[in-house]
Formats: C-alpha cells, structure tokens, sequence
C-alpha cells in the first residue's frame, strides 16, 4: 500500500496470480470493461514471449470529511504463469496487499493450480511476506468447460469447507463471477489494511462506503453483501489455507 497521510492518498496494489491460461487477463479485462470510463485508467500490457502482464487504476475515489477529502485508488495487476517468468511474478508481488489466486477449473490443470499456490508462497517470502497474514480469495475460473473436464460443484465445496480463504466460481470469458471474486478480494484487504493502519480512523474512509462505491462503479446490481455472499468458505482465518 501506498500511504500519503499528509496529501490523504491511499493506493491499494491488488495482484490476480495463477497457472498460466487460467483466466488472470480475462478477470482484468472483463472488470474494465465492466468500470465506467471515469472509474478506470488505461489497460496497459506489458507482451512477454508466452503470456501478458497487464495492470490498470481503477475506482479514483474521493471521501469527504471534515478533515479533508481523501484520494483513494485500487491498482490491479496480473502476473504471468510460466515457470520461465518467475522473476517478473517476484517483481510484481512486491508491496501486494491482496491476491486473487484464478485457479484453472479443468482436472488436467490440478497440478499446475498447486505449483502456482507454492509458487505464490515462496515469492512472498521473498519480500519478507507470508502467505498466512496475505489477504487471499481463490476464484475456480471456467465454469462452462464439458463437466467431464471439470472439476466437481461437490468437490470445490469441500475444497473450500477445509480452508478459510473465500472461494469462487466463474466463467470470466462471459464476465460471470469476476465482480464477486474482486469485491472479495477487496473487502478482505480493506479489512487487513484498516486494522493494520487504522484508515477509518486517521483518514475518515468508511469501509461500507469504499465497498459500495467499488460496486456501483462496476455496474454490480446486487447488494454488497449479496455479492460477498456469493463465496463458498470464507471464514478468513489466517492459521488455514488450502491448496486448490
């Protein structure tokens, strides 16, 4: 995060990570498309040789109080998956205060959804972060592949049931569970960064406030908490965490 307390900016960097083609691009293109054309910065992507890092601002958000107006603005990145850019996901993590793992919903894609679920692990450890105190939801991206391919309703259900981190369906191509995943992404890091550094209190921002705005200005439909309420677990107890 990035804090100004004297000019009253807040910047919130917001990572989605995953095995490459699993949905990362396709989550920050459907949530900029979805953001009106004053709620978001230019979708800007950095080509590599096998996949894309792509980042944009989204949601410039002015709070008033009596203190001042207060600037806040999210930052959202992808990283890419191959084994080979494992230095630009390093590069990326650095000062993250959420992640948003998109896990490939196909059984074939079991083995590449852990390795990027270790991977993540052992890069933040590289910025002296642990997984454990890291903000995280798990999106299970291409809902719509032949249910042959995919992994079960059933089984995700108890894959969430035993850990504590939100999980979510979605088929990002069509724009299905992507405003979820990121309104659950970013009510946990509020969450963990107000308790961290008091925002609400030192800079008069109402996490109420900054969810509902989040979602209007995305288009959601639904109330904040129908919208969280899509998640399967989600208990948010850091001592757990499970590996899709």
């Amino acid at each position: 995060m990035e804090l100004d307390f004297a000019a009253r900016e807040v910047s919130i960097k917001l990572v989605y990570y995953g095995p490459a083609l699993s949905g990362k691009t396709t989550n920050l293109e459907s949530l900029h498309s979805a953001a009106g054309n004053d709620a978001r910065g230019r979708l800007m992507t950095l080509n590599t040789q096998d996949d894309r890092t792509l980042f944009f601002d989204l949601l410039p958000l002015t709070f008033r109080s009596k203190d001042g107006d207060v600037s806040l603005r999210i930052k959202l990145f992808t990283v890419p998956g191959q084994p080979m850019h494992a230095a630009t996901r390093r590069l990326v993590l650095k000062q993250t205060d959420g992640v948003a793992l998109i896990a490939d919903s196909r059984i074939a894609a079991t083995q590449s959804n852990a390795d990027s679920f270790f991977d993540l692990k052992e890069n933040l450890k590289e910025h002296d972060k642990h997984l454990s105190q890291m903000p995280l939801v798990i999106q299970f991206n291409k809902r719509d592949l032949p249910e042959k391919e995919i992994r079960s309703d059933e089984e995700l259900e108890k894959l969430a049931a035993r850990g504590k981190e939100p999980v979510y369906k979605a088929i990002a191509t069509r724009g299905i569970g992507t405003v979820e995943t990121f309104m659950g992404l970013l009510h946990l890091t509020w969450e963990t960064l107000d308790n961290t550094h008091q925002l609400s209190k030192r800079m008069s921002i109402s996490g109420d406030d900054l969810l509902a705005s989040a979602a209007r200005q995305l288009g959601a439909t639904l109330p904040v908490a129908d919208l969280l309420a899509k998640r399967m677990g989600g208990n948010f107890d850091r001592s757990a965490r499970i590996v899709p």
